[in-house]
């Protein structure tokens, strides 16, 4: 695919490295943009035949109106999440591809290494140390074994994250619109209505996409119905929780902690650097305040296989459109309901 040409927007250091190593399989020409896709910034993408870009990257009308009038018909999203695409402006226009499953370990382990680090303070202790301060006030936790961890989500990456737990001696509760009995039943997970999640668990864990029927699920009303002094780890995506409920329900100790790798309003903040700034977001600065809560800054996916497999699958995905094959992880705002032509001629539309 020599004389083909990828736009990658929203790029750093890491994505041109491991994007230009697989690369010498595809032979495309690759040009990275540190911009995010935005009105302005559409027309780098102006000699290209596709655009490449990430979960902060806003795919709206007014872009796939810029990128179409371009004659690119198909954007690539190197990642699993796709609430960042308008599907319905996209639907007709233009295909949206996406890399559904590119290392559900590294989400899963992140998901377990933010729930020992909030428990056991382990962040904490590591800067005390280092200060030659070697007390142990405060850093009391609890042991994991015996009590219940909730999981919301139980696709790939909420299957690894139950197995991972099962090892603790945990009694695991789970809630899926599409519950899969079979591992249910292998692993001693009990599917239950997301009310009695909430009233039973000691840790929540969100593993599911952001929908609208998932948007704010973790909210005031929900935030109520929880046991006291409950853990919530959100490894999934920001808007699934309503950062200013939780921020009540933290100072309220309803909620006893939070882990979050995501934010809902993340996409100014996340992957960049101001260290030597002031952060103008007052919701972000409390929760960065509050000596109960960790945040990470999306990173659940960042280990060397994940990038690896984001890639290789981004590059198959571009290459079986332009080899006019079947769109294997093709995406539309009709899938998998009616009016989708994928099930017989393997595109959306």
């Amino acid at each position: 695919m020599k004389n083909k040409t990828i736009a990658f927007f929203d790029t750093k250091p890491y994505d041109r490295e491991v994007f230009e190593k697989v690369n010498k399989n595809f032979e495309y020409n690759l040009k990275f943009f540190e911009s995010k896709l935005t009105e302005e910034t559409a027309i780098l993408a102006k000699e290209a035949d596709t655009v490449c870009i990430f979960v902060n990257d806003q795919l709206t009308q007014a872009r796939i109106d810029i990128l179409k009038n371009f004659g690119i018909n198909l954007v690539a999203l190197r990642s699993a999440g796709y609430n960042n695409v308008d599907l319905k402006a996209a639907y007709g226009n233009m295909h949206i591809v996406r890399v559904p499953a590119y290392s559900p370990y590294a989400v899963a382990e992140h998901t377990v290494a933010l729930i020992l680090s909030l428990n056991r303070k382990i962040h904490k202790a590591y800067y005390r140390v280092k200060d030659n301060n070697f007390t142990i006030n405060g850093f009391k936790g609890f042991d994991m074994h015996g009590k219940t961890v909730g999981v919301i989500g139980t696709g790939k990456i909420g299957k690894i994250f139950i197995e991972i737990m099962s090892g603790f001696g945990m009694k695991i509760l789970a809630s899926d619109p599409f519950p899969d009995l079979e591992f249910a039943k292998s692993k001693s997970v009990e599917y239950v209505e997301l009310d009695h999640l909430y009233r039973e668990s000691d840790i929540i864990s969100l593993n599911c996409p952001m929908t609208k029927e998932t948007y704010h699920l973790i909210n005031e009303k929900s935030i109520r119905k929880m046991k006291s002094n409950v853990m919530i780890v959100n490894t999934g995506r920001g808007q699934l929780i309503d950062t200013r409920a939780l921020i009540e329900g933290l100072k309220n100790k309803q909620i006893g902690s939070a882990a979050l790798d995501v934010y809902e309003e993340e996409s100014k903040y996340f992957f960049e650097d101001f260290s030597n700034e002031i952060i103008d977001d007052d919701t972000l600065s409390i929760l960065l305040s509050l000596n109960n809560v960790l945040i990470t800054s999306h990173q659940g996916f960042f280990t060397e296989e994940a990038l690896n497999n984001i890639a290789t699958t981004t590059l198959e995905n571009v290459t079986e459109f332009f080899e006019g094959k079947n769109l294997t992880n093709e995406i539309c705002y009709r899938c998998p309901g009616p009016g989708c032509a994928k099930e017989k001629t393997g595109k959306c539309f």
